[in-house]
């Protein structure tokens, strides 16, 4: 059973992954979280909004949803799109493997995640869209 949930919304604009990270952090709050794990929730959240704004519509709108669940002491965050899904789930969670190299990006976003995360899970269907699910016991 949880303790609370929300989600929300949002066009995959670059502005919102700033939204985002705040929305994640006041929501965790209740868990009374110590300053570095709220920093790594926040930043484990960027990196899987960013992914979704980036990666996910390739240049087209479309919309992030971010969902939330606690649970005693656990958190859970789904970040979701409906764009056009990773074709091979392994190699993108390579560390520095990048989709988009003409925009420089680093290709460690999942590694990242996986860091300051206690679990991750990516699901993907090409055309479909991608969720990534993310939980972290906090002390």
């Amino acid at each position: 059973m949880y303790k609370n949930r929300m989600k929300v919304e949002f066009p995959n604009n670059s502005d919102n992954e700033r939204f985002a990270r705040t929305v994640a952090a006041a929501f965790v709050l209740e868990l009374d979280p110590t300053v570095d794990e709220l920093s790594e929730i926040k930043t484990a959240i960027s990196e899987a909004v960013t992914n979704a704004i980036i990666h996910g519509y390739d240049k087209a709108d479309g919309i992030v949803t971010m969902e939330g669940t606690i649970f005693d002491d656990t958190v859970e965050f789904v970040i979701s799109d409906n764009g056009v899904g990773i074709p091979d789930i392994r190699r993108a969670r390579e560390p520095l493997f990048t989709g988009k190299p003409e925009m420089e990006r680093s290709g460690m976003g999942f590694t990242i995640m996986e860091t300051f995360m206690d679990s991750i899970d990516v699901e993907s269907e090409v055309g479909r869209g991608t969720r990534i699910t993310m939980t972290k016991k906090l002390k």
